[in-house]
């Protein structure tokens, strides 16, 4: 076995791609030698030296990534600019690169997923869904595997991802992130449900998608003084393209064996008002249940008022933080609690061991798939079912509010 660490090149240097820096602190056997970004490659090699995860090379081209020696490449760069780079790597990583991860969601649309898993065939992949990584998840579901023999597999799992709002400007265009809420964090929310719902010792992917139904609204920033507000930092106007900062989305997925249903609820908003980010989820089975909430933290702090000008960043204690006095919670290591380290541990892994992550781009676009589906189904306000005819309706479909015609679907 090779010894030597794996080479990693990050593409990026927004929120995400600092957290995958920060969560190579607990990797072994892996440095990041290479970076890049049109704007921020300098200031992304910088923080991996502070966190003693390597000493990038800053790029100025994937051509130039590719030619560094990097074995494994991390795309996180903003969902617009996903296939340009992976088909640039396709071009140019060929013989060079042996891994590509992609942070979620894998693309815009099915279009753009399967050209992002075609272009990938000749590489091993790793799709970046931390939420199944994270590791209460992981821990709760190992605690109760022991009773599904006897109680039976679970039936009805609930997940939730809410906070303020993304932080950067590209976020909040649906021409150009995708979408809204749903396409941010509906991905998460769908991937890890389905993987809660899967009964024990099988695939991620061996519950089948039956039937969805779903609601989406602009709620808090279709009010006058959050479009405002929007407008004005990020140049985003919701009165002309406005994209969902609420989606409730309900899957039912069939068990291929017993034909038994399990019922997947998942929330998503920009619109909530917290200590930071909520990472919520529930597990039912038969005697059993599993519940996960991040924002119940071992830890906490209090500021007062009159002292409040002390405080530095907010979210370096907590993502997505909204206040700076008053008691805040502490999260120990976020890239740990929201799985981040793991998924990295394991896309090493495999990098090294020469074969796909524990989700690779195929199982990306079957959560693209999931999360169209529900854009879909609120769209024509109908229940949808599974299967032939909604692939192929699927294949070319982009929605409504990822074409920038969102008040279409949204102010009805």
């Amino acid at each position: 076995m090779n010894n030597q660490p794996v080479r990693v090149g990050i593409i990026g240097a927004g929120f995400n791609a600092t957290f995958q820096a920060r969560a190579m602190m607990m990797v072994r056997g892996a440095e990041v030698v290479a970076v890049l970004a049109p704007n921020n490659g300098a200031r992304i090699a910088e923080k991996c030296r502070e966190f003693e995860v390597g000493n990038p090379k800053v790029c100025t081209s994937v051509k130039d990534m590719c030619d560094s020696g990097v074995e494994m490449i991390t795309i996180n760069a903003p969902n617009f600019l996903r296939l340009v780079i992976m088909r640039e790597i396709e071009q140019h990583g060929k013989g060079k690169v042996r891994m590509v991860c992609c942070e979620k969601p894998l693309a815009r649309n099915m279009k753009e997923a399967k050209e992002m898993a075609a272009l990938a065939a000749g590489f091993r992949t790793s799709y970046f869904e931390n939420q199944v990584h994270m590791p209460l998840i992981r821990n709760c579901k190992a605690q109760l595997a022991g009773l599904e023999a006897e109680m039976g597999a679970p039936y009805i799992v609930r997940t939730a991802e809410e906070h303020a709002g993304p932080h950067s400007a590209w976020f909040w265009d649906p021409t150009k992130q995708g979408g809204g809420v749903f396409e941010d964090m509906g991905c998460h929310s769908a991937s890890v449900g389905w993987y809660l719902g899967n009964p024990k010792d099988k695939p991620v992917n061996f519950l089948r998608p039956h039937r969805v139904t779903a609601k989406m609204s602009l709620s808090k920033w279709g009010r006058e003084k959050w479009r405002n507000q929007l407008l004005e930092k990020h140049g985003v106007d919701y009165t002309k393209t406005p994209a969902e900062d609420y989606a409730a989305v309900n899957y039912t997925f069939k068990n291929p064996e017993t034909d038994e249903l399990v019922e997947v609820q998942a929330i998503d908003s920009w619109c909530y008002s917290a200590p930071g980010l909520k990472l919520q989820m529930e597990c039912m089975s038969p005697g059993n249940a599993l519940s996960v909430n991040t924002l119940v933290s071992p830890g906490e702090v209090f500021i007062a008022d009159y002292a409040g000008g002390a405080i530095g960043n907010a979210e370096e204690a907590l993502e997505k933080s909204e206040a700076s006095t008053g008691r805040l919670n502490v999260m120990e290591f976020e890239p740990l609690t929201y799985g981040y380290v793991n998924e990295m541990i394991d896309a090493v892994q495999a990098c090294r061991a020469d074969h796909d992550g524990f989700l690779n781009f195929d199982y990306g676009v079957e959560v693209m798939s999931l999360v169209m589906a529900g854009y879909m189904a609120h769209e024509q306000a109908k229940e949808l079912t599974f299967g032939p005819e909604l692939d192929a309706a699927l294949a070319e479909y982009v929605p409504k509010i990822q074409q920038g015609k969102g008040a279409e679907v949204l102010f009805r």
